[in-house]
Order: structure tokens, then sequence, then C-alpha cells
């Protein structure tokens, strides 16, 4: 049966927690009735959407490294499918603070003033930055099993990037609506993941995840209210997320909490407070 545990970023009890998970995890392997050979549990940690508090991702994962929990799976909607195609590439927790450490907004955001095209910024930026970092390796051949989820803008329904091109996943899944310009892929548009699955905790499930480690980092809804047009959508979009989030996590084995009460979306200058505990 399984058992869903809630637990919020918490500093020395978060980490005596995940040693008791690996323990149990791998006692369970162990406990397998001869002749059948045991066989390990596929962990996966699905990583939710939440714009600049997506840096969140990579403080969860710095834990998860420390504690030696292996990562068998990476499923990432909007920031987390950014930070989990990075992971997945290879590059260790750390290697992932170094770059975010040095990360200029204008390496990521590319405005565009002068069409409207369904949103202020591109895209494109993200894309490059994504293929570069991971050496344009494309997602059937990353070291770690990963899916980007994205979302069809004409049909409203959930997309699941398995192969190919990596940044361009990463590109479609980020597209936020009114923010981010619609990808194009073909004859197909696509916009950002969190409008179908914020925390994509099924793809995991579906694509053999024994043990799931979901991530919220949607902070909830705050009680704000929103002025002018930007403000409104930010407020409707959170509040999109955190419904859906909610729903989505209750087929999660653990879910982390990381605090985001005082970070918003586009926060990217508080990164660094988003990948400390707290």
């Amino acid at each position: 049966m399984r058992r869903k545990i809630n637990y919020s970023w918490n500093g020395e009890k978060f980490k005596i927690f995940l040693l008791i998970i690996f323990s149990v995890l791998m006692f369970s392997a162990c406990a397998t009735v001869p002749p059948v050979p045991p066989k390990p549990a596929t962990i996966a940690v699905v990583l939710g959407g939440g714009g600049s508090k997506g840096f969140a991702h990579i403080g969860v994962l710095k834990v998860l490294e420390a504690q030696k929990i292996p990562i068998h799976m990476v499923v990432g909607t909007s920031a987390g499918s950014l930070v989990g195609s990075l992971y997945a590439s290879g590059k260790s927790a750390f290697e992932l603070q170094g770059i975010a450490m040095k990360m200029e907004k204008d390496a990521v955001i590319d405005y565009d003033w002068k069409v409207w095209k369904g949103g202020l910024i591109k895209g494109e930026k993200i894309e490059k930055f994504i293929n570069t970092n991971v050496q344009n390796t494309p997602i059937e051949k990353l070291k770690i099993r990963y899916f980007a989820v994205a979302a069809n803008a004409a049909t409203g329904e959930e997309v699941v990037f398995a192969r190919g091109n990596t940044g361009m996943a990463v590109h479609a899944s980020c597209a936020v609506p009114g923010v981010f310009q619609p990808m194009k892929v073909g004859n197909s548009t696509y916009v950002d993941g969190g409008v179908v699955s914020p925390v994509a905790v099924d793809v995991a499930r579906r694509n053999g995840a024994d043990v799931v480690i979901a991530v919220d980092i949607s902070g909830g809804i705050n009680t704000d209210v929103p002025e002018g047009i930007m403000d409104s959508l930010k407020k409707s979009i959170s509040i999109m997320y955190a419904r859906i989030a909610e729903y989505q996590i209750k087929n999660a084995d653990v879910v982390i909490r990381p605090n985001m009460k005082n970070i918003g979306s586009t926060d990217m200058e508080k990164f660094n407070e988003a990948m400390t505990e707290n």
C-alpha cells in the first residue's frame, strides 16, 4: 500500500527523513522471496512549475544528492523542465548552482516589443541556453531518463516530450501563456505544461516509477489583490497552478514544498534565496 508523505523544506529533519526513506527502499528491494532476484525501486523526482521559484529545485536536488538518494527518472514542467533537463544531462546539483549563480537574465529572456504574438518573450534564448549546456544531447540520450511536459494549445491535451531536441522541449514546457509566445513545431503549437500538469506525477507513474518524489514550488495562493493587467494574469496563473497541483500530488509518495512565500514567479534576483534551505 502506498503511503504519501508530505514534507516541508526543513533542514536536518528533512535529511533524516530522506535517510529513512532510502533505508526502507533498500530493505524492500532485498526482501523479495527467492528465487526471484531483487529489483531495486525506480525512483523519480517530479519538478513542478513556478517561474523563478524553480531555483528551489536545485536546493532540493542538493539534499537528495547529499543523502545519496538515487534518481532514475526526472519529470519536469515549466521551470522544473529547465532544471530537470540540466540535471538529467549528468550535471550535479552543485554544478547547477554554479550555472544559476553565473546566469544573466539576458541569457534566457528575449523580449519581442515589435509584434504581439501572444506573449512578450520569444523563448528562443531558453532553447539555446539548454542545448548549449547539454551539449546538444537529445532527450533520449541524456544520462537520466527525462520527460518534459507541455500543453497542446489547440486541444488542451498534455504533451510529454521523451525524445528529440532537449532545448525545444524545455522551450515548449516553459511557454507561459501571455508571457511567452506559444511555441510552434510543425503543425502543432505548445504552451506551458503547467496549464495541464504543473506537478506531473502521473507522467512518472505511467513510465514505470515505483517511488515518486514530487516537488511543489507553487507556494500556495497568497491573499494579495492583483493590481493591473499583468498582476491579474500572474495571479490567475498562480491560482490555476496551485489548484491543479493540489490534485496531482495526491498520487506521489513524497511531497516536498519549499518555502516560497516571499518569492514571486518573476523574482529572478532572488535565485540564491530560492536555492537555500529555509
